[in-house]
């Protein structure tokens, strides 16, 4: 299913945006090294909950993951790279933790992801890895105009982790996201452009490149949701939930300046 948003429901995806983006940034304040990544979990169920919020996560419960989610956020550390379920870790210094958050207010789903380094130790492979993923994520952004098409996004994602080296898996990546979390259509993060749907305003995206430093190869981990690098590199992650407009896309989820 493709979801293209009215006017009133759009206002009601900022403010489910507006949300993910502030717990985001907040989680990303509170986690320093000695943290539990299940005290991380527990404070973004608060937040979801005292915002009246309901979690796209703990109920999820699809094909590839083994039974419902059961918690409220995806915590990924080092070699873990999506969908990666809470556990008993207390983060160390020069981790790369990231967290991808997906949240419904108001019937409206916004979905976003940051990785960064837990600590003072900031190996220099992964600061570079965080960057490029980032810096893909704003030129499929920058793509994302009414009456370009999906490829065009994939293709401008794809350019900028291709020239940095990294292998590309197209097997999870962007998608469309509306009345519930994942909808069509699906965006890689590598295609050709002047393919695939015609982007219209109202549609929303998640766009999320992510990417591993010398494989393109998943393997799941025993809690049945973790997905991890085949080769145990460091990965990195960043997603915005953008709105097409009839000129620049809007990011939903972009934390709001101090």
């Amino acid at each position: 299913m493709i979801e293209i948003l009215n006017p009133a429901e759009l206002v009601r995806a900022k403010g489910a945006g507006t949300l993910v983006a502030t717990i985001l940034q907040t989680l990303r304040t509170r986690s320093a090294v000695g943290t539990n990544l299940l005290d991380i979990d527990r404070w973004a169920k608060a937040m979801i909950v005292d915002a009246g919020a309901q979690s796209c996560y703990v109920d999820y419960a699809p094909s590839f993951g083994r039974g419902p989610f059961g918690h409220y956020i995806c915590t990924a550390v080092n070699d873990a790279v999506l969908h990666g379920k809470p556990r008993d870790y207390r983060l160390a210094d020069g981790d790369l933790l990231t967290l991808d958050l997906a949240v419904s207010l108001d019937g409206i789903a916004a979905d976003s992801a940051i990785s960064f380094i837990v600590g003072d130790t900031k190996p220099a492979e992964s600061m570079a890895m965080i960057e490029t993923t980032e810096r893909a994520l704003r030129a499929g952004i920058a793509a994302a105009r009414p009456g370009a098409r999906i490829g065009d996004i994939s293709h401008a994602i794809g350019t900028v982790l291709s020239a940095a080296g990294y292998p590309i898996n197209t097997e999870f990546g962007g998608h469309g996201i509306g009345s519930t979390m994942h909808q069509d259509p699906h965006v890689p993060n590598t295609g050709r452009p002047g393919r695939g749907f015609t982007l219209r305003p109202g549609l929303l995206l998640a766009l999320e490149p992510w990417v591993m430093v010398d494989t393109a190869e998943l393997v799941t981990d025993a809690d049945g949701w973790t997905l991890r690098s085949a080769t145990g590199c460091r990965t990195a992650h960043s997603e915005h939930t953008i709105a097409i407009t009839d000129g620049e896309p809007e990011i939903l989820t972009l934390p709001t300046p101090a």
